[in-house]
């Protein structure tokens, strides 16, 4: 038995291989039979797809599937809501004002946001935006009660 084998058949535990296809294809709409799970079990290699199936319905990862690593968990990365969106559209336009004409309070290579040139200044705008969202999904990562994630 192979180490994917080992960690499906410790993962489905009591579950029969029979009920387990039938929750795979039912959730995923996949086509995963019972005797493929039992050549998986016994060494055959999964296709990839396959492996990605399994992993989400058991909550771990790849990687631990396939004995890349141990570790379990599945990272928790929430989503941005539209409330979200919109409080990032606000603290971004906040920025591009502070930005915009001579009297600024910050400035990008020593310009005002007119100074620059359009590319310069769409690229600046991006990143401030990106800088943002990662913000907000660090801050929800962190505060968010470990009962609330998936």
């Amino acid at each position: 038995m192979n180490v994917f084998g080992e960690r499906l058949k410790e993962l489905r535990g009591n579950l029969s291989l029979e009920d387990l296809a039938n929750k795979l294809n039912s959730k995923y709409e996949t086509n995963i039979s019972k005797s493929m799970l039992s050549r998986y079990e016994n060494g055959a290699d999964p296709k990839m797809e396959n492996v990605r199936v399994i992993a989400d319905y058991f909550k771990v990862t790849a990687d631990y599937l396939l004995g890349i690593n141990n570790d379990k968990v599945v990272p928790f990365n929430p989503q941005l809501n539209e409330k979200d969106e919109k409080d990032i559209q606000k603290e971004l336009q906040k920025m591009i004002d502070g930005l915009e004409g001579k009297n600024g309070y910050a400035a990008f290579d020593g310009n005002t946001l007119e100074g620059l040139d359009e590319e310069d200044k769409e690229l600046l705008i991006s990143s401030l935006e990106n800088s943002l969202r990662l913000a907000k999904r660090l801050a929800k990562q962190k505060f968010t009660p470990k009962k609330h994630r998936d």
